[in-house]
């Protein structure tokens, strides 16, 4: 199983970027924030995803962790496959989309080709259901660790702290980061930034 590849970008397209590791080149579907961040001739580092199929063998790749667990996650959705997935990564940040399908925003997420609205309405669905699930085994409830709650920006950290699920991460993975952040002041969105940038370090 590929976790990352490092090597140079031989090739690169607004969804497909090739990385020549050790005189092979692989070629990875990417997310147009992806692209952005890739320059031919220079080094990149990727973060993989394999999709194997009976009859295709296809690499995603991605600039970061958050990214990548993201799509993996929108393709645990049924009905969603790898191309839809990547689409909707490409006109919404892990952040923005995991805001998204904790508001209901079906809007944020049919701007992406291909993705209609009962597509975007199974996403926030089954994801959001997801998350119910896994804040309930997890008994969450908003760090009471944080200054920033204990100055009333508990709404926002909460919202973050959600939005964070929907990502993957566990209240026990994000607790010890928002204890090093001066939240206050923040928007739920900015603190879910700052919180995976310390994340994917």
């Amino acid at each position: 199983m590929l976790y990352h590849i490092d090597g140079t970008v031989s090739e690169l397209e607004p969804n497909l970027a090739v990385i020549d590791c050790g005189g092979i080149g692989f070629a990875l579907n990417i997310t147009t924030t992806t692209a952005a961040a890739l320059k031919p001739g220079t080094k990149a580092k990727l973060y993989v995803f394999e999709a194997i199929g009976e009859t295709n063998f296809d690499l995603y790749g991605f600039i970061d962790k958050s990214e990548r667990r993201c799509f993996a996650m929108l393709t645990s959705v049924s009905g969603i496959g790898p191309k839809a997935a990547l689409s909707i990564l490409s006109y919404n940040s892990p952040e923005a989309l995991a805001l998204a399908i904790m508001n209901n925003d079906e809007k944020a997420l049919t701007v992406a080709p291909g993705i209609g609205k009962r597509i975007a309405q199974r996403v926030i669905l089954e994801l959001k259901d997801k998350i119910g699930k896994e804040l309930g085994a997890l008994d969450y409830q908003p760090m009471p660790g944080a200054a920033a709650i204990e100055s009333g920006a508990s709404g926002n950290v909460g919202d973050a702290m959600t939005a964070l699920s929907v990502l993957g991460y566990s209240s026990a993975e994000v607790a010890p980061v928002l204890k090093k952040l001066d939240v206050s002041g923040m928007t739920a969105e900015e603190i879910i930034k700052a919180v995976l940038r310390h994340m994917v370090k």
